[in-house]
């Protein structure tokens, strides 16, 4: 797919599953389970599309997923199915090795989008994964990575980033800052109080990434927001906002959790949004 002159790829990490009742919230199961049917320990499935965008000078991997560093009691109790390393899925999808990454870029540091940071090599030490990238986080998100709050405490694991500050490939970015041209970083409270959203544009199209505020196409509706949310009444201020200029401006939306339908388009009839396929 192109933005503009921007090639963009999505690489699936692997499939996880999260309670359904955590994923949604006050919503009850009654509704949730006919969109996203759990299974037997009322888990549902889930995915890490992470985004790949190829200008003409750098090749920059938004989030990295899960990654590969999990023992077998911790995919067990995640839903951990894992077909591919990621590398041979990044191969197959853009043509490209982990060393040809140049930029890596995390809107939040929760094991779920940074945990394919790094990785265990031969030896089994914790290295970059992407080893000549440099790595975009937000000072404030870093800052909250390493004195977290107690309820999302769990989602930080420092493995994921502390090998980064010691091999000089961490920069600290701003709370809004664009990575390249038209590639646009901007903090939005609600998940948590320092997670960013994501923004392409170019050659008058829009391509735009909620993050966690809107995990999957099961989370349109305003009222259906995880109980993971430190701050839920703003992610539905959020939504609100957002969601009405998405389908306004005929967005591409990039839900990163969306096991079938990672990137559509949007439409809203008699008051609801729906995705378009593309």
């Amino acid at each position: 797919m192109l933005i503009g002159d921007y090639r963009i790829e999505v690489i699936p990490d692997t499939e996880f599953r999260l309670d359904g009742g955590a994923m949604f919230g006050i919503v009850p199961k009654v509704l949730w389970e006919k969109v996203c049917p759990p299974d037997e320990l009322n888990r549902i499935k889930l995915q890490t599309n992470c985004l790949f965008v190829e200008t003409s000078k750098e090749k920059i991997l938004i989030e990295t997923g899960m990654g590969e560093k999990w023992d077998a009691k911790q995919s067990e109790r995640y839903g951990i199915f894992r077909q591919k390393p990621f590398a041979e899925t990044l191969r197959e999808k853009t043509g490209y090795k982990p060393e040809e990454i140049t930029i890596v870029i995390n809107t939040h540091l929760h094991f779920d989008h940074a945990g394919g940071n790094t990785i265990f090599d031969k030896s089994g030490r914790i290295v970059p994964q992407f080893p000549n990238a440099r790595y975009f986080v937000s000072a404030s998100e870093l800052e909250k990575a390493e004195n977290p709050h107690e309820r999302d405490r769990a989602s930080y694991l420092p493995e994921n980033w502390l090998v980064l500050k010691e091999t000089g490939q961490l920069e600290l970015k701003p709370d809004e800052y664009e990575a390249v041209e038209g590639l646009t970083l901007r903090k939005m409270r609600g998940h948590s109080e320092t997670m960013q959203t994501v923004q392409i544009s170019r050659g008058g199209e829009t391509l735009y990434g909620f993050s966690d505020l809107i995990p999957t196409t099961a989370h349109l509706p305003f009222a259906w927001i995880m109980s993971y949310d430190l701050f839920p009444t703003e992610t539905l201020a959020f939504k609100k906002e957002i969601l009405p200029r998405a389908v306004k401006e005929n967005w591409i939306c990039w839900f990163y959790h969306d096991f079938n339908t990672p990137l559509c388009r949007l439409k809203q009839e008699n008051g609801k949004f729906q995705p378009i396929l593309l």
